[in-house]
Order: C-alpha cells, then structure tokens, then sequence
C-alpha cells in the first residue's frame, strides 16, 4: 500500500536517463520478436486513445487485445458512456467529441432512421436517460476500427486481437520486452519498444513488471479522505458487472432455462453496511446519496409510473421510435443495474482459476436477474414476469448473450509521482479543506495537467461489504504526476490504473476521462521519441514541459475548465 503521498511541486532536475532510440533488444530464442515504436497491451477505450494518438503522429504501434472485439467498456464491456452535463459543447478532447460524432454519423448513413432523427444534432439512437448517447457497442467497434484501417493496411499499425500478456523482460526500471500468447494456437510473440503502454482492464501489466501498485482501499490515515475507508484493506474493490443486451417480443415465449444457481441469487441479500434494501433480485435498491431503500420501475411497455424511474428506458440503446416503421427494430435495453452488480469477490491478484469462478458466478448472477424478469418479477398490472423478455447475444457478439467482459470499475493502480485525493476534487472534503462554502470553490489546479473532466464520486457496493458510496465532485484536472510509476520509465498507464485513490477513481473511471489519459499518455509517447527524452523528464524539466502542453493542444486536448 502507498505509505507516502507525493507532493504537487516543480522539480527542476538534470541527469534523468533518456530512452534511447532505435531501442535495441536482444532476440529472444523460440520466439519471433515485433518491434515498434509504441506497444500497447490492452485494446481499452483509453489504450485505443493511446494508439491513435501515436499513429496520427507517426509512431508505429503494436495493440494487443485478450478480447476480439477492441473499445473495452465501450465495446466488449456493453456500457454507453456515462457523460457530464456539458458534454456537447466542450469537458472533454476533441478526438472524444469526434468518436461521438463518427458513433452519430455511422447511424445516420447505415440505419433507417426516422427524418427527424437523422436530422437531429444530438442524435440518440437508444433514447436512454443516463446518457446523450446511448447506442450499440458494435456501432462504437466498427467506428474504432474504421477509424484504425487506414494504419492496420499500411502497416503503421500491428493489431493482435485475442492475445494475452504472458512475460514481461525488465532491467533495473525499464521495460525490455513484453510477450503475448494466442488464446488460439498458444503462439508467443515478443514485442520490443522503447515505450509501453497498460491499456488492460485490470492494470495487468503492473504486476508482470513488478511495477508498484495500489489495489483496494487504503485508509484514511494514509490518505486524509473524508470518505475513505477507517482502515486500509487492498482486497476492498467496487462490484463488476456481466452486462446483457435484451428486447421484448410481447405474446411470445422466450424465457431461458432457469440458470444453475438460480435458487441462490433469487434469495439472495447482499451483506452491506449500510444494509441492502432486502433482497437483490427485486424492484428495490439502496439510493447511493440517501441510503434509503427506492423503489425501480420496469415497464418495457410504457413509460415511468408515479414517477419512478423506468428501468427499461434507462440504459436502452435502441428506441424503436428512432428507426422507420415496418424495418423491424425494436427498443433494446442494456441490462447493467443495481441488481447485477456481483459483489462476492474480485479479479484482481487472485488465481486463475478463482478469477474464473467469480466471473462465472456473475454471469449466473446476470441470467439469473433475466430468468426473474421473465417468469417472478412483478408487474404493474399485478401480474408476474414478462416472458416477451429476449436475450440478445447478436448485440453482444457472444454465443451466452452477456458481454465479452466484465464491466470493470476498479483497477490496479500505479504508485505514482502524484496521487489524486478527494480533496483534490471531492466536492464537502475540499471545501472543507479551504473552508470556503461549495459554491466558491474549484478542484485542485495541476501546473501540470493534461486533461479534464467530470463526473461525481461514485464507488458501487465493494467485496469488503461497503454500500454505495456517492457524492459530488468538481469539475476536475488530470495531472501528468499521476500517470508517471514512481520508479518506472518507460512504462505508462491508459485508464483506471492512474494514481487516484479507492476514492477518487469513482470520478476519474469514465468513458470521456478514460479516453483522455490515453490520448495524453499517447501524446506524451510520441514527444518523448521525437525529443528522444523519457516521461518523467517531460514533467520534472520546465523546457520539455512547455513543448509538450503545446502538443496536447494542438492536438485538441483540453487542460483547464473555462473559469
């Protein structure tokens, strides 16, 4: 666990190692070695940013994915992004608004939209409440890859979908090499750069390396957060979710077989404090702000009754009401709730066969949650079940009907150079902080930022057995510090494997702000091979420093909220 904080300061330094280009390694015996400029282990939503920063610049790269499908929480993981209110007009890279844009555009030149839909700026093709745009993850997967052709044809970029980090070659604080194998034919291949990139989920590559690492929650004596955890437990990570895709067919039959382990989840309550609202398969949850138990609707029919919200509508991703008429779409809904959080155990630093079962646990947890809605959940007119319900594994691209992947919120994370705290950005613990009222003031400014964004701290229920913890944050910055390894060099993070906290990673896991640090940690690739210098000269020497903001926004990146 972090024991030490660093602190926000300039450190004017001389006699930092720089990386030296063309970086030179030895063949490995047995296996065949690919060399770039860039390798990216982790096809994420932040590694994609990362590629395509370094490829529109002129670095050849190497993308690897364990998946087949890349774009991660966009994508394999089935989630539309969770946005800020401002989204459409600015908080975010321009490189982020045009992957909105091209996710519209595909709609509009490919789908049988309705005229005022097509001709709808602000097109939403799901009609969800929770976002602007809520779509289907093989729109955003054939924008990625329309986007990435151009490179794959011209050889710029070497894309390895379905390959897994198995070995990684370190000297001192550099990485040497690191090499994958084929989920398919168990084929290694060693890739060699000068500079690497964890795009992973899960921080992967942070323990391969023996790179240092945060995991879980680590206390408030280390950390002085308002809602950290009394006591530091590295096992205390936010629930994953097996999300679905579903329609409903009304007059038809469509119900699953009543999963396995059905009869557990049915009866299931989650051991929490403060404690659940009952059982975990029901129209109830626990508000993550009041903690008072709250009453979800679900009406695949018809809008919200008496005000509650309508599940259904919430997370869909296709309105039939977009679409033309006799052209046979339907609404879909993306299943990821309250009720499929899986909360029993983590992926992170167990075996393999234990990581297994929890994701197997939390697929039955998710068709459990369907087979409920077909045949026991209530309804408005005093019925039971909706047995229209439809499993949708075509949406998915999966023979099960659940997504590729887990939804991950909660990663690894580097011991960085700096480390975000809530009262950096945490709405009450910086306030409090600068005994200033809410209303007047603003997040940590970082001499060194590149990036923002916004969103509240929200930390779903943990293994450790902590409820929602939710509560709002300022619009904030992203500082270099925190996506700079301590000890390190050539090693660098792309999404929630950053230096925030247990805390503040619930504001800073976000589609737009995880888009961000890849596209700044792509960004900060390509200046260290064109100035042949390393990361962490970029931030400590003011000559490099300077250089470098003015690529980030050149390149459309946003460093500072308009005041």
């Amino acid at each position: 666990m972090t024991t030490k904080l660093p602190r926000r300061r300039w450190i004017q330094t001389t006699g930092l190692a720089a990386l030296t280009w063309p970086f030179q390694a030895a063949q490995s015996q047995g296996k065949r070695s690919h060399q770039a400029d860039l390798v990216i282990i982790g096809a994420s939503l932040g590694g994609c940013a990362a590629a395509l920063a370094g490829l529109r610049q002129g670095l050849r790269v190497i993308l690897s994915e364990e998946t087949d499908w890349i774009g991660g929480q966009l994508t394999s993981q089935g989630v539309p992004p969770d946005e800020h209110q401002w989204i459409e007009s600015h908080g975010a890279n321009r490189t982020y608004r045009a992957l909105r844009r091209r996710i519209r555009d595909h709609y509009r030149r490919h789908y049988p939209l309705t005229e005022s839909t097509k001709g709808d700026s602000l097109l939403n093709p799901g009609l969800g409440s929770v976002s602007r745009l809520c779509h289907e993850p093989r729109v955003a997967l054939a924008v990625l890859r329309d986007w990435m052709a151009p490179y794959l044809s011209s050889g710029q970029l070497t894309l390895l979908l379905e390959h897994e980090a198995v070995h990684a070659e370190v000297q001192s604080d550099r990485v040497q090499a690191i090499t994958v194998r084929s989920r398919h034919s168990d084929r290694e291949r060693r890739l060699v750069a000068p500079m690497f990139i964890d795009g992973t989920e899960l921080g992967d590559l942070l323990p391969l390396t023996k790179t240092e690492y945060v995991t879980g929650s680590e206390g408030r004596k280390v950390t002085g957060e308002l809602h950290g955890t009394e006591k530091e437990d590295p096992h205390n990570e936010q629930a994953f979710t097996m999300c679905f895709a579903m329609d409903h067919v009304p007059g038809e039959e469509h119900v699953i077989d009543k999963p396995k382990d059905y009869a557990f989840w049915r009866d299931h309550v989650p051991a929490l404090l403060p404690a659940w609202s009952g059982k975990l398969l029901d129209w109830h949850y626990t508000h993550p702000r009041s903690g008072e138990a709250k009453k979800l609707g679900f009406n695949p029919l018809g809008p919200e009754h008496d005000g509650v919200v309508n599940l259904w509508n919430y997370r869909r991703i296709a309105a039939a009401a977009s679409f033309q008429e006799g052209r046979g779409h339907r609404d879909i809904s993306l299943v990821n709730w309250p009720q499929n959080d899986y909360m029993l155990g983590s992926l992170i630093d167990v075996a393999a066969e234990e990581k297994q079962a929890h994701i197997d646990a939390s697929k039955q947890l998710s068709l459990s949650l369907l087979y409920w809605m077909q045949t026991e959940a209530s309804r408005l007119d005093g019925g039971q079940g909706f047995p229209g319900l439809r499993l949708r594994p075509d949406i998915m691209g999966t023979e099960d009907g659940l997504a590729k992947y887990p939804y991950v919120r909660e990663s690894r994370r580097i011991e960085a150079e700096l480390t975000i705290l809530e009262s950096h950005c945490g709405t009450e613990n910086r306030a409090q902080l600068l005994g200033q009222p809410a209303d007047r003031i603003t997040s940590m400014h970082y001499e060194d930022s590149v990036g923002i964004g916004s969103y509240p701290i929200d930390l779903h229920p943990s293994t450790a057995g902590d409820n929602y913890i939710d509560f709002p944050a300022l619009p904030f910055e992203l500082p270099l510090g925190a996506l700079l390894p301590k000890r390190m060099q050539n090693l660098l993070p792309a999404c929630k494997n950053i230096g925030s906290t247990h805390i503040t990673n619930g504001c800073y896991r976000l589609h737009p702000v995880e888009w961000g640090i890849g596209e700044a940690i792509g960004c900060l690739a390509v200046y260290c091979h064109q100035q042949k210098t390393a990361p962490r000269a970029v931030r400590h020497q003011y000559k490099h420093w300077a250089a470098f903001q003015n690529l980030l926004h050149k390149n459309g990146v946003e460093t500072q909220w308009p005041s």
